[in-house]
């Protein structure tokens, strides 16, 4: 209709009224494009929102796994210097405590991890859109840096594990795992996190049954030096969990409101 209008005032030679059109048509297209970018604006800011909260979200579960992680895996590491006190007789304990803390010595856990946020940002491109620089550094140290995975893999692969697995019958290993083993813990939960894996238990096994046990375990030539390996290794990867990623932790803290 605005082209109409400016077709009849040229041919009438209205030039005045040309003019007035041009500026409407102008003003109506700048219009239009501040509209656009202000709804286009408005999008993003609350993918931007959206975005963040979830990977709060995410991340203060994150906090939680890395609290847990170190817990345990302290849990583990005393056990496993009790157990080695124990065999090379520097220590003397009942037949049912060393094969308890040999048992936990072996013990290692995968970590849950909640990445999804993470994952879909960086997959789409718009790792941007998160625009706290903190939060953003954080997600990305975390989620890049395989600590939980080198702290499973160490488990997983450990040597004194698949020897102790080896020597202790599978019936009483069932036992120390049902009496003995990891706790179900609820995520979030900080305070079931402190020795998880530290905590008193009895197995009910008979004295002969943990008494051979136990033998098997003293006269196993390897065992002592598999747990010496299996506590160095333990000790190495946590030193990279805590002294060499300090910035990982700290910022975890921050996220899940637990600054020290």
């Amino acid at each position: 209709m605005i082209l109409r209008r400016i077709t009849e005032h040229v041919k009438a030679q209205n030039w005045f009224a040309v003019g007035i059109d041009f500026i409407i048509v102008v003003v109506g297209v700048f219009i239009g494009i501040q509209v656009s970018n202000w709804n286009e604006s408005r999008a993003l800011n609350n993918q931007s929102s959206l975005f963040s909260e979830r990977l709060v979200a995410d991340l203060k579960e994150e906090a939680w796994n890395f609290d847990f992680m170190i817990e345990y895996y302290d849990d583990v590491l005393k056990h496993a210097e009790i157990a080695l006190s124990i065999l090379e007789g520097r220590q003397t304990a009942s037949d049912e405590a060393l094969l308890v803390s040999a048992f936990r010595a072996t013990q290692y856990n995968e970590a849950y991890r909640r990445r999804a946020t993470f994952d879909e940002l960086t997959s789409t491109g718009n790792m941007g859109l998160i625009r706290d620089p903190e939060l953003r550094l954080t997600a990305v140290r975390i989620y890049t840096a395989p600590l939980f995975e080198n702290l499973s893999a160490e488990g997983y692969n450990s040597r004194y594990r698949e020897a102790f697995r080896m020597i202790v019958p599978v019936d009483v290993q069932e036992v120390l795992t049902n009496t003995c083993g990891d706790k179900i813990l609820t995520i979030g939960d900080y305070d079931s996190i402190v020795d998880s894996l530290d905590y008193e238990c009895a197995t009910g096994l008979s004295q002969q049954a943990l008494g051979e046990a136990a033998t098997r375990l003293k006269s196993d030539e390897m065992l002592v030096p598999l747990l010496r390996l299996r506590i160095i290794n333990i000790n190495s990867v946590m030193a990279s969990l805590l002294s060499y990623n300090p910035e990982i932790r700290s910022g975890l803290e921050a996220i899940a409101g637990r600054a020290q």
